[in-house]
């Protein structure tokens, strides 16, 4: 049994996952003002909550990192949806903080797998070409989990209460794990149901070329015979993969001639392109759960809505994500069929994201009808998905498969301490109800995480450093 286009199988399955993931995380600050209420709770209490969660997910980013380099994408799905599925279920038993904070850090540590879980499964069945776009719709889950949540969890919450909603949210990811399991049985050298044709594709494409001075004498005719031949003798050779510079038959003679650089975590932490990517992950991420863990509260404490109110609005912000989840990876594809280099292509979607945030944030800032706030967070969102999908692939830019979910959870650790100090700053900062400074907040970080995107200098393969 073969099947035609299974890298897109794969990636629709993960971003159903991480529909799943942002339905789960949102399901407590939508129904939030009913809890509160219900169980005397206030703002400081749900901040402290919140907080509990991201510190868990900060330790569950560079621990699932690891554990997806070690026991690969299929069994690191499995631990990380149940552990959340099960955490989140679990929540219909909690009555005070404490119990909500538990469940919460339980919930965080299992949620977290999911980013470094796809960014690997996107190195692994995914040309360069083709990341952008596949980070895209891994990224689009998010926004499609965020625009499903509010009026699913506000239907629930008025029909059969916030308990059982919590038990019934928890069900999907259980779900989710059938088609998982019974799908992904391997990567794509050796999946069984994968074509020949679409192998070839998915190894040719997965390494550009560093970019080589002019200066350097090309190998010899005579050099790249030998290399072939060399390729062809051995049974060991690594598969191949493609460059800018070569058509993937000759790569495929050539590959076997390097030897792939996997750097451990000390390595990896030695290379600038790694605190490029570390510190544009922790100024931009904030801007993104200031909306995730506030925009409810944010409505219930300006226009006064209620649990109902919110499922009705707050999920409209979130469309403008979804759009520019796709339309950043399809644009950043684009560029590249269009002859643009990675760096150039990446860094060209990135600083247009950023060009789109910055006036949208300091328009919010005044904002009086909920109509134009919704929309103008919509811009936001739009804007910051453009710029993460690009962020998030450049682990596999720089480095091996065997070393992007050590990276990406690592970055994503960094980003979850930002936005845990984020979180406890904005009771502090609204404690009289405007909400300016979050939105102020958030344009001075847009243009840090630019900044330290072009810190890493030039997008390609980053080469071992010799001992000194």
């Amino acid at each position: 049994m073969t099947l035609q286009g299974l890298r897109w199988w794969v990636v629709s399955l993960v971003a159903i996952a991480t529909v799943i993931n942002y339905i789960d995380r949102s399901a407590l600050a939508i129904m939030w003002p009913g809890i509160a209420e219900e169980l005397g709770m206030d703002k400081s209490d749900y901040a402290n909550i919140v907080t509990v969660f991201m510190i868990a997910y900060a330790i569950g980013q560079s621990l699932f990192g690891k554990i997806f380099d070690w026991l690969g994408t299929r069994m690191g799905f499995v631990l990380s949806i149940g552990v959340w599925s099960l955490s989140i279920a679990l929540h219909a038993v909690a009555h005070h903080v404490l119990s909500f904070a538990l469940f919460r850090f339980l919930l965080g540590l299992g949620e977290a797998g999911n980013w470094p879980g796809a960014t690997k499964a996107n190195a692994e069945w995914f040309p360069v070409k083709e990341r952008a776009l596949a980070q895209g719709i891994f990224n689009a889950g998010a926004s499609v989990g965020s625009i499903i949540a509010p009026p699913l969890i506000a239907y629930l919450y008025v029909f059969v209460g916030w308990q059982t909603t919590f038990i019934l949210i928890g069900a999907f990811g259980l779900l989710w794990l059938i088609p998982w399991l019974a799908l992904y049985k391997a990567g794509p050298e050796r999946h069984p149901w994968i074509t020949a044709e679409e192998r070839h594709y998915i190894l040719t494409g997965q390494k550009v070329a560093p970019i080589v001075p002019a200066t350097m004498t090309p190998p010899t005719t005579q050099q790249n015979t030998s290399q072939k031949n060399t390729t062809q003798s051995s049974t060991t050779a690594p598969m191949p993969v493609a460059t800018n510079a070569t058509s993937a038959a000759e790569t495929a003679d050539t590959a076997g001639t390097e030897t792939e650089y996997v750097p451990g975590m000390r390595q990896l932490l030695r290379h600038r392109q790694s605190w490029s990517l570390i510190s544009a992950r922790f100024f931009i991420d904030p801007v993104w759960w200031l909306f995730v863990a506030w925009l409810p509260i944010y409505l219930n404490e300006t226009f006064g809505f209620n649990v109902q109110e919110i499922g009705a609005f707050a999920w409209v912000p979130y469309v403008g994500a979804a759009i520019g989840a796709i339309f950043g990876g399809w644009w950043c594809g684009k560029l590249l069929g269009r002859g643009y280099s990675v760096n150039k292509a990446r860094r060209t979607v990135i600083v247009a994201g950023a060009l789109v945030m910055l006036p949208a944030l300091i328009a919010t800032v005044y904002a009086n009808t909920p109509q134009l706030a919704v929309g103008l967070i919509g811009l936001i969102l739009f804007g910051f998905q453009v710029m993460i999908g690009n962020i998030q692939t450049l682990p596999s830019d720089y480095f091996s498969g065997k070393s992007v979910g050590s990276l990406s959870g690592i970055s994503g650790t960094a980003a979850v301490i930002s936005v845990i100090l984020t979180i406890q700053l904005v009771p502090l900062i609204t404690a009289s109800g405007n909400y300016a400074w979050c939105f102020a907040l958030g344009a001075v970080l847009v243009p840090l995480s630019v900044l330290s995107v072009f810190m890493g200098g030039t997008i390609q393969p980053v080469a071992a450093k010799k001992a000194h």
